[in-house]
């Protein structure tokens, strides 16, 4: 079984900034990537950024410049830093990991970025 839990989430202005995190327990065999998505209300979720192993990154157009996605190898944590934050980010941001041929999501942690 993997746990994986996101924190950081909450009501940022817009142009503020806001740092999330996720961590990843349990029976882990080897992280092959982790990645942010997110979903807003009567949206489809969204992939925002992702970071492998090999510290390799990727980033939504939406978001270049303004998101940074770094991982902490050691604590299978990854952490997303957010700044610049327009109010149609406001969403649910979700955590996966993927290992071992399977993905695991997180429950999510809300981001409401106000005008």
């Amino acid at each position: 079984q993997v746990q994986v839990v996101e924190s950081g989430g909450g009501l940022v202005q817009a142009g503020g900034s806001l740092r999330l995190s996720c961590t990843a327990s349990g029976n882990i065999f080897g992280i092959k990537a982790m990645e942010w998505h997110r979903q807003a209300p009567g949206k489809q979720r969204e992939l925002v950024a992702g970071i492998t192993s090999r510290d390799r990154t990727s980033y939504a157009d939406f978001v270049k410049g303004r998101f940074t996605i770094t991982r902490d190898g050691a604590k299978n944590t990854v952490h997303l830093q957010m700044n610049g934050l327009k109010p149609e980010e406001s969403a649910v941001y979700y955590c996966v990991l993927f290992d071992a041929g399977y993905d695991f999501w997180g429950q999510g942690t809300h981001v409401t970025v106000s005008p």
